[in-house]
Parts: structure tokens; sequence; C-alpha cells
């Protein structure tokens, strides 16, 4: 009996070990035919097949040690925001109020910009920035995203802004640059289209200063907006931050080498502006003023992907953030050749972007003091009602909260 167990123990063990063999030939067999496959892209299916030249760099950041103790909010108070213009809206990333204290107005995904008129009245179109506009810009869909294939027809209006004094409103859309138009609306006008003999590609924040000069973002020389994934994996530095004189109405690039600069604001006494490195979750401040003139310093470090950014009555800055970092976009970071090769696997773009940052969307807005030091952070870490935010404005006690991938405006 003895002798028999022995002998169906043995035969055991070797069953498993070959069964253990088979399926580590299998996985292996897996590996090496996705490894194949992603090195050839024989059918062009990979979100990088349409860039030849697509190079993935390499990112510094902090230990992740110091990462993870960035604080966050337990009580996910973003989950008793209110959702307001539900499916009226669609990608109102900007949000920005007239001197008249109406609005707010926003740019929504289809290439118009409009503006709230109560509930009564709900949402009217005030502007719009192609001159190429047609009817298929008015067709409906279900998600921003619907809209990202004709964005360079009918426009892309992100950042918005108000002249306090002309009551002129300032756009950054992401393909027809730096515009401008009146307070009666309608086609606005082109101010900038490049600089230096470079054309813009990803027009996306901007303020404006007393003296009517307007400072402005430039994402990319190489990605246009609807690419803006391929960007942030690449995390190329062709980026830039520039000048549009209203006087001499020439442009001149105060920045250069910024790895995805998004939002934009002027501090209170207008002396700096401080804005957003999206890849690197750095928020930089670019000196106007006193012995620091044109010089460039950190003003925060965000283990996150910040967005727009805007100041309160206080002086204050609100940060929308667009996700925060997982340990696997920490390791992607200093690793661009598993980027590289992850990217060349046949997943859809948005796909592998939703598991960059921890496979959902999810919420997060912060507070900083003029001075940089972090005073607050609001979340919805699951998502549950805020899904994401692209800027935040703080008007009389309450947060206006836009977003480029929801059809609401949060309020809380």
């Amino acid at each position: 009996m003895r002798q028999r167990l022995i002998y169906w123990g043995s035969l055991s063990d070797e069953c498993s070990q070959t069964r253990f063999d088979k399926m580590r030939d299998i996985v292996g067999a897996v590996i090496l035919g996705l490894g194949i496959y992603a090195a050839l892209d024989p059918f062009h299916h990979s979100p990088i097949a349409d860039f030849p030249d697509f190079k993935a760099h390499y990112i510094e950041c902090p230990p992740w040690a110091e990462f993870s103790k960035f604080p966050t909010d337990s009580s996910n108070r973003l989950q008793k925001a209110d959702l307001q213009s539900l499916d009226e809206v669609s990608g109102p990333e900007s949000l920005a109020f007239d001197p008249e204290n109406r609005g707010p107005y926003t740019g929504t995904a289809d290439g118009r910009i409009l503006r709230w008129d109560g509930p009564k009245l709900g949402w009217s179109r005030f502007a719009y920035t192609s001159p190429n506009r047609s009817e298929i810009c008015d067709k409906a869909h279900k998600s921003p995203l619907g809209y990202v294939k004709h964005e360079h027809i009918c426009g892309r209006p992100l950042g918005l802004r108000f002249n306090k004094i002309t009551g002129d409103l300032y756009i950054a859309d992401a393909y027809f640059g730096l515009l401008v138009v009146g307070p009666q609306g309608g086609l606005a006008t082109p101010l900038a289209t490049e600089a230096e003999g470079v054309p813009f590609k990803f027009t996306n924040d901007l303020d404006i200063d007393m003296d009517g000069s307007v400072y402005f973002t430039d994402s990319s020389t190489i990605y246009q907006r609807k690419n803006f994934i391929q960007l942030v994996f690449s995390a190329e530095d062709s980026g830039r931050v520039l000048k549009f004189d209203p006087r001499t109405r020439q442009t001149q690039v105060l920045v250069r080498g910024i790895r995805f600069p998004n939002g934009l604001s002027l501090n209170k006494d207008h002396s700096s502006f401080v804005f957003t490195e999206s890849v690197t979750g750095r928020l930089l401040r670019y000196w106007l003023k006193g012995p620091n003139t044109g010089k460039v310093d950190i003003f925060a470090m965000i283990p996150a992907y910040p967005d727009n950014i805007r100041i309160n009555d206080k002086g204050e800055f609100w940060v929308a953030i667009h996700g925060r970092h997982n340990y696997l976009a920490f390791f992607l970071a200093s690793h661009p050749r598993v980027r590289t090769f992850l990217l060349r696997i046949p997943v859809p773009a948005r796909i592998q972007y939703i598991l960059y940052l921890g496979g959902r969307l999810h919420s997060m807005v912060v507070k900083y003091s003029p001075e940089g030091k972090l005073l607050d952070v609001l979340e919805d870490k699951t998502g549950k009602v805020v899904k994401s935010v692209s800027e935040v404005e703080e008007r009389e006690g309450r947060l206006w909260m836009g977003s480029v991938l929801s059809n609401y405006i949060a309020l809380y």
C-alpha cells in the first residue's frame, strides 16, 4: 500500500510538473507573440501607429514614498457636489463670468461658447471660434470624446478669460490659437496662431494682465489636442508659455522646453503667474516683476496631472486635477521604453490612459496659498458623482467646476 501511495504521489507530482511546464510554455508563447506583434504592429492598430517618430522621454519624479504621503480627502467631499446642466453642455473645460456678473460662459466640445442665462432661459449660444463651422459640428454625441474627430473643423475652445475693462472675451482654442470676441459675441477674431515662425498645435489656457497683455500656453508643437494621450505618454518638451502684446500685436515666447504646459493664472498683484506642467505634476511660477523677473521656479509639486488653475478673491490658487498618480504611472515615468512597448499593443489609447489613471476616472481639486503652501484637498476618489475636473472657479463661497470629459458643471 505504501509503495502504491508513493507511486501515485510521484505520478501526481509528474502530472503537476507537466501541467506547470505546459502553462509556462503557453504563457511564454503569448508573451513572445505579444512582443513580436508590438514590435511589428502589422495591422497598425496601436495608439502610436500614425506616429512613426513617436518617442517616449524619461520623467524625473520624487521618490514614491514622498508622493504617497500627499494628503487625501477621506470624506470624499466632492461626492456632495450638485451636478448642474446635466447633458446640456458637453465638455465644459473652462468657466468665466463677464464684468456684468453674467454667466458662467463655457466652451463646449462642439466648438461653441455658451452663456448661462439662468434657470428659466438656460444656455444660449454666445460665440464660436471656427470660420469653417458647418452642420457636422451640430451633430450631437453622447460623450465629449465623440466630437474629437471634427475638432479641427469645428474648433475646441478651452481657456476663457474676460478683459474686465473692455468686456471682451479672450479664448484659447486648441486648433485656432488665441482669439477674442466682443461683448456681443459671434465669430471670434484670431489674434495669434504662431510664435517665432512655429505654429501653435495645442493652445490651451490664458490670463490677462492689467495692461491688456495676454499670457497663454501652447501645450505642444508636435501633438494636437486630439492626440493628447500620445502627448502624455511621450512627455516631450516642445510646450511653450507665451505673451501676446495687444499694442504691437506681437507674440513672444517666455518659457520653452515645458512638458505639456496647461493651465495658467496670474497672482493677485500680477507680479508673477503660475502655470501647470501636466506630465510632471509641477506648478511653475514665472516672475514678471521684482529681482527674479524673467525667471522660473517651482511653486508646488503634485503627484497627479494638474489641469487649469484659477485664483480666488484672497489670491489663493485652485488647481483642478485630471487624476492622481498611481504606482503604475510612477513606474512608467522612469521607464520610457516600457511606455513605448505598451503603446504598441493594439489596445485603444483611451483604455490605456484610463489604466494610467488607475482604472477609472476620479476627481480631485487642491488649493494653495499665494506662497505655494497646500491648504486643502477635495476628492471623489471613486468618481461616484464628479468623475473629472478641468477647472475650479470659486465664486461667492461656492466652487464651480468644469470638465472637458463630462456633460455637466459641478457645483460645491
